[in-house]
């Protein structure tokens, strides 16, 4: 069992950064995917980032545009979404997960976080 509790939301300027992190409890978290999505009102939950337990394979949503970086330290259980340059649409409730193997789909994440909310204003 892992469980999941993100952190570092609010509220964020157009143009800012913010840093997310997602800290887990459980032994095998050090061993799984760990994966950022998110979910704006009225849409469905999107894949933003994910990274291997080694931190040797790292994927991103084509909407990051090398403004996010995905990172984890398994020494402390806890993974992070540095996100920089954010912009209005940017705005969403962002969830960390975390599964043995899992790529982009939400469906394959066996464990979530309550998620954080991300306001970015103009």
């Amino acid at each position: 069992q892992v469980q999941l509790v993100e952190s570092g939301g609010g509220v964020v300027e157009a143009g800012g950064s913010r840093r997310l992190s997602c800290a887990a409890s459980g032994r095998s978290f050090s061993t799984y995917v760990m994966a950022w999505f998110r979910q704006a009102p009225g849409k469905e939950r999107e894949f933003v980032a994910r990274i291997s337990w080694n931190g040797n394979i790292i994927d991103y949503a084509d909407f990051v545009q090398g403004r996010f970086t995905i990172s984890r330290d398994n020494a402390k259980n806890t993974g992070y979404l540095q996100m920089n340059s954010l912009k209005i649409e940017d705005t969403a409730v962002y969830y960390c997960a975390s599964s043995p193997h899992a790529g982009y789909a939400a469906v394959n994440y066996d464990y979530w976080g309550e998620g954080t909310q991300v306001t970015v204003s103009s």
